[in-house]
């Protein structure tokens, strides 16, 4: 039985729009389809819909129309935005993303917010440049990368209310370590998200980024934000026992390769300036067989006792 099928989804229109968010996470998304493979068949389509949701987001920002000003990019993508915001009250949508995406909404009675929230983070990344503290990192965080947690743990099956903390923790963690490893990238867009009164704290400006010549400074002022990362995974981690057992081996595999970004810059010297870091196949490999062979043992379990989770 194919994704779709098993996740009850039959409507031909409804079925290419989750096709689509699908095609958009297994082309851009790489680990975290990768992860979502290791989802019973039921669940996957409606991971598929927030990733397509956010990425086309981000590609609007980003990627698409590169060409765009600043203002003309806004106007795309509050046009979009509060397209999908409109439909999310409606209940129905005739975008292309943003049908599946309502769907999945429905189904799981994910709240609004979130998705305000993200909306509102892709629109500070036309025009922030840098944050001065943490906590006002935070603010671009939290709906940037905390929200796809609390968005994802209906989908996932909670079983206590502290999976929605650690969701927002874990969302966190992947986020800061993006940043540590796209320090050189973002800085081409103009960016920089590592907080600046942190980075002082360790004698590194915004201007010695700019050089791109790793010192000392640069590496301590890393190895205290990977620190943090490292923290917020540990803190996460009791949450994913909070989750029906058939969710758990992917959200294991996702944290290992997310957080362990940090590992791969700390393999690179933290030269994040010459080299980019990235996971090997090998690793991501090892790491999805590990967990797939865990799911195969909890769907086995779940049938053996008749349970619908496996």
């Amino acid at each position: 039985m194919d994704e779709l099928t098993a996740a009850g989804i039959t409507d031909p229109d409804l079925r290419a729009s989750y096709e689509e968010c699908k095609r958009l996470n297994a082309l851009h998304g790489k680990t975290y389809y990768l992860a979502t493979l290791l989802l019973p068949k039921a669940k996957r389509p409606f991971v598929h819909a927030l990733y397509g949701f956010a990425r086309y987001a981000d590609e609007i920002v980003d990627d698409l129309a590169s060409e765009l000003s600043v203002e003309e990019k806004a106007q795309v993508l509050s046009k979009w935005g509060n397209g999908v915001l409109a439909d999310l009250k409606k209940g129905t949508s005739q975008d292309h993303v943003g049908r599946a995406l309502i769907d999945t909404v429905k189904r799981f009675d994910i709240p609004h917010e979130h998705f305000e929230a993200f909306l509102h983070s892709m629109t500070m990344d036309l025009t922030v440049q840098e944050y001065e503290s943490y906590e006002d990192l935070l603010e671009y965080v939290y709906g940037s990368a905390a929200v796809i947690g609390l968005e994802m743990v209906p989908i996932l099956g909670p079983l206590h209310n502290d999976a929605f903390e650690a969701a927002k923790k874990l969302g966190i963690a992947f986020q800061l370590a993006n940043f540590i490893r796209d320090v050189d990238e973002d800085l081409d867009r103009g960016r920089v998200y590592l907080p600046l009164k942190e980075l002082d704290q360790f004698g590194v400006t915004r201007e010695m980024l700019e050089e791109r010549v790793l010192t000392p400074e640069i590496v301590e002022a890393l190895k205290f934000q990977i620190a943090r990362v490292r923290q917020l995974q540990a803190e996460a981690a009791p949450g994913i026992k909070m989750l029906e057992a058939s969710s758990r081996p992917c959200i294991e595999a996702a944290s290992t390769l997310y957080c362990g970004i940090v590992d791969e810059v700390e393999k690179i010297g933290y030269d994040i300036f010459n080299h980019r870091a990235k996971t090997s196949t090998a690793r991501r490999i090892r790491v999805a067989g590990a967990a797939f062979v865990k799911r195969q043992l909890i769907s086995r379990q779940s049938n053996n006792h008749g349970s619908p989770q496996g």
